[in-house]
């Protein structure tokens, strides 16, 4: 029998992936042919082919509705949620073989009927990460599943690396009941004015969705427009409203100016390492692109967004100001940060207690707040602490390069086990953020150990759960084969399923081999361009160097979490990978 298999979840995250190879599987058992159509964000879609549609003869949708349903019509097809596919898919194929029927598709202009159980609220979420990549579409994921699962309509916008996908409307916003931001940089909030709004972190809305969600209907509270938060968020930690996010808001808008000047670095290189030194040659343009364009924007960009989280659009002008002024003093990164904080938290004082006449209170965010701001920040750069700050960084910078083995071996082992701590939190994130605070200093080891390292845990799930398959359930084994894509990509999180269960052993393991893989890293001598991308970095030539034992780094430090895990750990223990994928 001729069979399609759709699979969509809410985040296309994981969910997706594991219910398409296990559906996949299911009916390869039973003797069927398939195509599988997958929506998620793993790999492009591949939609089912025309001729594929004209010869299925049964075609089974594991996703909350029906991706473009017009060219169904007529077909025999079966639908249902995505987490009915997970536990028991050969139970599912079997009903949609029995209840499969003629499809008839919804009219172009009809909408999906709203429940209205008693007791069900609706509830609008959005989630963002500074990466947006793992934990912004996981934690979507968590929380339309908790949420769908407590008997609640809920809807969730995610904000990652490729803009705000699934954006909640005004209608959807105006008829919700509480709105749940889990995200970890700023968002702007004046579109939810006047409604009850609950913040936490995606990592908390990831681990632990029913009760972030349960949290948000009890303590929710009202937000006036701009306003940071009056009662959800005085109740969190100050790493969740302070500080913390601030810094993370500004790193994440800094990543693509260093992920895209270091590439075009790295290019420059394949025409030779100099090559760039000669005038008017294709490798000097591309320098020219990365190092003196994107690279010079690093700072200034990191320094702008952290005002620009603290004070709004008001701070951006003077964080960029103070940012650039760090940059060309040799203050660099940290010099940014400092200018950053600097900047938002002085225009936001403007903002808030300087009065002016009613008749020219217009004039003072795109007049006063910039000039007060920017005077303030750069005098305080240039005159007091750009040239302590520049000596601490050049300081810095010629310890790491002139650092002995001993040393940076110590260095890797200490960023390499917290990378792996855990797994996209404040201690990874902390990790992460001096590697890649220190590519603009033109210092590339670090950031090396950083992202070999923080692909160890998920690759090593991957390998425990096929080298103890005796230990690892059937759904285990699947959400371990994901585990080792995502880790593959510097996606750590794909290891959360895993240390959620059983954190005692596998937290542990992956610091074992983290720290390993950053020690082995640290001491060849490896460098790397780009802060993010995984093993697939390797397709541009020159991004990372020396590309063996770079790899032998990954593989060595995999292998002793891998296996070690495998050793370690029960088999009576079981990841509720439904609850977490």
């Amino acid at each position: 029998m001729n069979v399609i298999l759709i699979t969509a979840c809410p985040s296309g995250m994981a969910t997706t992936f594991l219910a398409a190879r296990r559906l996949e599987q299911a009916a390869s058992r039973l003797g069927w042919s398939t195509t599988v159509e997958m929506h998620g964000e793993l790999a492009p879609v591949e939609p089912a082919s025309a001729e594929s549609i004209a010869a299925a003869d049964l075609v089974v949708v594991a996703a909350d509705a029906v991706p473009s349903p017009q060219r169904f019509a007529g077909k025999s097809l079966y639908q249902a949620p995505i987490a009915q596919a997970l536990p028991d898919p050969a139970g599912f194929l079997e009903r949609a073989q029995a209840q499969a029927a003629a499809y008839t598709p919804p009219a172009d202009d009809a909408k999906p009927a709203v429940a209205d159980t008693a007791g069900a609220k609706r509830i609008v979420a959005v989630t963002a990460c500074p990466t947006g990549v793992a934990h912004t579409f996981m934690a979507a994921e968590a929380l339309s599943e908790a949420g769908r699962a407590l008997g609640h309509q809920i809807r969730v916008e995610t904000q990652g690396s490729v803009g705000a996908q699934d954006k909640l409307t005004e209608e959807e916003i105006a008829a919700a009941d509480v709105v749940l931001l889990a995200c970890d940089i700023e968002v702007d909030p004046t579109r939810f004015a006047g409604k009850r709004i609950y913040r936490t972190s995606t990592g908390n809305a990831l681990k632990k969705p029913r009760q972030a969600i349960e949290a948000a209907l009890a303590e929710a509270d009202v937000e006036s427009a701009g306003s940071a938060a009056s009662g959800g968020e005085a109740k969190k930690s100050v790493k969740d409203k302070g500080v913390y996010k601030h810094l993370l808001t500004g790193v994440s808008f800094m990543l693509p100016m260093v992920v895209a000047g270091g590439l075009l670095i790295a290019l420059s290189f394949v025409f030779g390492i100099e090559a760039f030194k000669e005038e008017g040659t294709f490798a000097a343009a591309l320098m020219q692109i990365g190092g003196g364009t994107a690279f010079a924007l690093m700072v200034p960009v990191l320094a702008g967004y952290i005002a620009y989280s603290i004070a709004d659009r008001p701070g951006i002008a003077p964080g960029m100001i103070g940012g650039m002024l760090a940059s060309n003093i040799g203050a660099g990164f940290i010099g940014g940060i400092l200018a950053g904080f600097l900047a938002g938290y002085v225009a936001k004082a403007v903002a808030q207690y300087v009065k002016l006449p009613s008749s020219i209170e217009s004039l003072k965010p795109i007049l006063i707040i910039p000039l007060v701001a920017s005077l303030i920040t750069g005098l305080t750069m240039i005159y007091v602490v750009g040239e302590p700050v520049a000596a601490v960084l050049s300081a810095m910078t010629n310890f790491l390069e002139n650092m002995g083995s001993a040393n940076a071996v110590l260095l890797g082992i200490l960023l390499g086990a917290m990378m792996c701590f855990d797994m996209g939190g404040p201690v990874n994130k902390a990790a992460y953020t001096f590697g890649v605070g220190l590519l603009a200093s033109e210092t590339y080891a670090p950031m090396a150990a950083v992202m070999a390292s923080g692909m160890v845990p998920a690759i090593g799930m991957g390998i425990a759960s096929f080298v103890a398959k005796s230990k690892f359930s059937e759904p285990e084994r699947e959400a371990g084969k994901a585990s080792f894509v995502l880790g593959l990509c510097f996606i750590s999180e794909g290891a959360i399923p895993f240390a959620a269960k059983d954190p005692l052993r596998v937290i542990p393991a992956c610091m074992v081999g983290g720290a390993i893989t950053g020690a082995i890293s640290m001491l060849v001598g490896a460098k790397l361009m780009a802060p993010h991308g995984g093993i697939f970095v390797l397709l541009i030539p020159n991004a990372i160097t020396p590309v063996f034992m770079y790899l032998a780094a990954i593989v060595i430090g995999s292998l002793v979490t891998g296996l070690g895990y495998a050793l370690i750990k029960r088999g009576s223990q079981e990841v509720s990978v439904a609850a977490n994928a």
